[in-house]
């Protein structure tokens, strides 16, 4: 697999990007990298995707930021006393076993990092093609396509659209015509969620080749 970088992002907090990050590092057999971790009271999305994929620690990188308090990161550092350096926020030149690298962002993409700096001015200066999540419920149809438009407005490749949720047929079509965006697939809700399930819901929903050519 060529060396290379993704970036996993969403249409806002608590959608289920981590899930989808856990299930395309089992199933494009990557590595995993949260740069920022905002929230350590419940654990870590670096221990979550760990536990669901039960890989071992070769797989994932350390974040660069570490903040106390479930909020945006900015506020976050300000409360621990710190302040992120955006510009110290790069992806590796090579990942261990020229793996594909999958970056998990913090939150939607207008999250700041610092009162100066949001996640997306970041995410332009990686350049690294952008897997969008996106609920299914309703109100996704203008977070999704206002997303995309903030991406394509700072050209940032957009690789396609996950949907998490129930099937909505209508609003995901809706999201893909109007934004001329690729449809990857949709993730369930999952019960239980566990190893055998992600891969499940990858073989039935997603194909590997849609990843991998980025």
């Amino acid at each position: 697999m060529p060396t290379g970088a993704l970036v996993i992002t969403g249409t806002d907090t608590n959608i289920g990007k981590t899930v989808v990050a856990a299930m395309l590092t089992l199933a494009l057999d990557a590595a995993y990298w949260k740069p920022v971790q905002a929230g350590t009271a419940e654990g870590t999305d670096t221990l979550t995707v760990a536990q669901l994929t039960g890989l071992g620690p070769e797989r994932f990188r350390p974040e660069r930021y570490l903040l106390t308090e479930a909020l945006s990161p900015h506020r976050s550092a300000e409360l621990d006393g710190t302040e992120i350096d955006p510009l110290a926020l790069t992806l590796p030149e090579r990942v261990q076993g020229s793996r594909l690298l999958l970056v998990e962002g913090a939150g939607g993409l207008m999250v700041p990092l610092t009162r100066r700096t949001l996640f997306i001015d970041v995410f332009h200066r990686w350049g690294a093609p952008v897997v969008l999540c996106a609920r299914t419920a309703l109100g996704t149809i203008n977070h999704t396509l206002l997303s995309i438009e903030a991406l394509r407005t700072r050209n940032i490749p957009l690789l396609g659209v996950v949907f998490i949720g129930e099937p909505v047929p209508d609003s995901e079509r809706t999201i893909c015509e109007f934004a001329t965006a690729k449809r990857l697939g949709r993730l369930p809700r999952l019960d239980p969620l566990n190893t055998d399930a992600l891969r499940a819901a990858f073989a039935a929903e997603f194909r590997r080749e849609d990843f991998v050519a980025a």
